[in-house]
């Protein structure tokens, strides 16, 4: 600058976010509306990472899915919605942070083909999606937080068995103390149409 020479200004590189409905107060009114979506991590005994994929149903708040690897990205994030779809129909929307597996053309046009609108939460607003988020604190207090895994095979069952409990035997005061699978159940059964 003393010899008027000019300095280039950085630019702030702007990051992809996800162009989807705005999440304000979407609340679900029945099961399969809205499935919530987070990553979370853990490591192996060996010091290994563990991508974790979790996915609940915020109406009934059973957990869906928790897919364990070593790494997911955005076709992995299909695979395992795919697989949902077969077990449960598509939802109506899916509610996940803006992070580069969600945010990728492989989500975005799965949602398209499977006529699941996209609710993207704020940068840095975790409380958008709360219900995915207070699921995720209860894996880590009860499972992640005390458990040391020694494979990631044996990761993959110990959590999977975690999932089926807290579907069956965990109740939740939204739903007058039922648990997931029985308020699901409970729903599903008195809200059938009445054959005539």
């Amino acid at each position: 600058r003393e010899e008027g020479l000019r300095v280039p200004q950085r630019r702030k590189k702007k990051r992809l976010t996800g162009i989807g409905v705005a999440v304000g107060a979407m609340s679900p009114i029945r099961p399969n509306v809205i499935w919530a979506m987070d990553f979370q991590f853990d490591t192996t005994a060996d010091g290994r990472t563990m991508k974790m994929l979790n996915v609940i149903d915020e109406f009934t708040r059973e957990a869906l899915a928790i897919e364990v690897d070593r790494s997911v990205d955005a076709d992995g994030v299909v695979a395992v919605l795919d697989r949902l779809v077969l077990e449960h129909g598509a939802p109506h929307y899916v509610r996940f942070d803006n992070g580069p597996e969600f945010v990728a053309h492989a989500v975005s046009d799965w949602c398209r083909f499977n006529s699941a609108g996209s609710l993207f939460i704020d940068p840095g607003s975790p409380w958008q999606n709360a219900w995915i988020e207070s699921f995720n604190g209860r894996l880590r207090d009860e499972l992640l937080n005390s458990w040391r895994f020694d494979s990631l095979l044996e990761a993959r069952v110990i959590i999977e068995d975690w999932r089926c409990d807290y579907n069956a035997n965990r109740p939740h005061s939204a739903h007058g103390e039922l648990t997931p699978t029985e308020f699901a159940l409970q729903w599903t059964t008195t809200h059938q149409p009445q054959a005539a």
